[in-house]
């Protein structure tokens, strides 16, 4: 099997983002030995305090952003990044190619039950002159490259560099990533879908339609069963969609009107939208593709539907 820099040779991936790629991997590793310890490390349990998000900050969520910032700011090629955990974009050096965007720990509500979690990142080119917000603010389209790292039975690294989608699977007795799924294809068809169904009454009507008509399955106007699926950390569930097709969605609601939108762009929604596209797949908010929004701030929430091409068309036109 290839190991990670040799997958990363073989794309001809140029050598600064190669370093960058490696440099998150390498932190990643890691984070699955933290993860992995839980309990034992004392890692598990929550802070006293709350993100930008309003949410309450796991010490996971502290531990493992402390870990990426180290990392990204020692690796010499990265101007600035910008987290799900940190208020403002926090620059890293003088000079560099790259701006780095992430969920340093998705799912992290599912820490204390030893479920599904993961890293999430988004690369993009770094202007010259000076950083600041403004310099994150580049549409999915820009991204050089995307991942995320799935901590769960096996560690995984998913990847693209807009050549593709990879799997990688962490070898443990060699303590790196070894290529177990090159060009990872999502079937356009499916018959499974992962949805929040507590949120139903807050959907629009266009959602609510949509899924009335899977839960009808073949009485309905779909004329097949679909299956349900939902693991509450989006790392998981794209990472279903990934291996075996399938549609996620993380639709507007109204349960607060505060937040109508659950993920987030830069470092949710855009490295997912960029993987699944590469690997055939569609990702839309409903009303626009993902990839296309020019973003507005750098925690800016949007819907989510993405995963297999024509299951996500047919939802799609719900929304029309």
């Amino acid at each position: 099997m290839q190991t990670l820099a040799q997958a990363l040779a073989e794309k001809a991936v140029p050598d600064s983002l190669t370093h960058l790629i490696n440099t998150l991997a390498a932190t990643s590793i890691n984070i699955s030995q933290a993860v992995r310890r839980g309990a034992l490390a004392g890692v598990l349990g929550s802070t006293d305090h709350e993100n930008v998000q309003g949410e309450t900050q796991k010490k996971l969520d502290v531990i493992t952003n402390d870990m990426l910032k180290d990392a990204l700011a020692a690796a010499g090629n990265v101007r600035a990044l910008a987290s799900e955990e940190e208020d403002e974009p926090v620059i890293c050096s003088d000079s560099g190619d790259f701006l780095v965007c992430f969920d340093p720990l998705d799912g992290s509500s599912n820490i204390d039950i030893n479920s599904l979690v993961g890293t999430i990142f988004s690369v993009l080119p770094a202007p010259e002159g000076d950083v600041s917000e403004q310099s994150f603010l580049q549409s999915g389209r820009k991204q050089v490259a995307a991942g995320y790292v799935l901590y769960g039975a096996a560690t995984m690294l998913a990847l693209t560099t807009g050549k593709g989608t990879q799997l990688f699977t962490l070898d443990t007795d060699r303590n790196e990533f070894l290529l177990t799924q090159d060009a990872v294809s999502i079937a356009a068809d499916t018959a499974e879908f992962a949805i929040n169904m507590s949120n139903q009454r807050f959907w629009e009507s266009p959602m609510q339609s949509y899924i009335d008509d899977l839960l009808l399955g073949k009485a309905g106007p779909r004329a097949k069963s679909f299956n349900m699926r939902w693991i509450a950390a989006m790392v998981g569930d794209v990472h279903r969609v990934l291996c075996r097709g399938g549609i996620f969605t993380y639709p507007t609601d109204s349960k607060n009107p505060n937040k109508p939108y659950k993920l987030r762009l830069m470092y949710e929604a855009n490295p997912m939208a960029f993987l699944v596209e590469q690997a055939g797949g569609s990702a839309s908010t409903g009303y626009q593709t993902i990839l296309d929004i020019e973003p507005e701030a750098i925690h800016q929430r949007v819907a989510v539907i993405l995963g297999s091409a024509n299951e996500v068309a047919t939802c799609l036109q719900y929304h029309k």
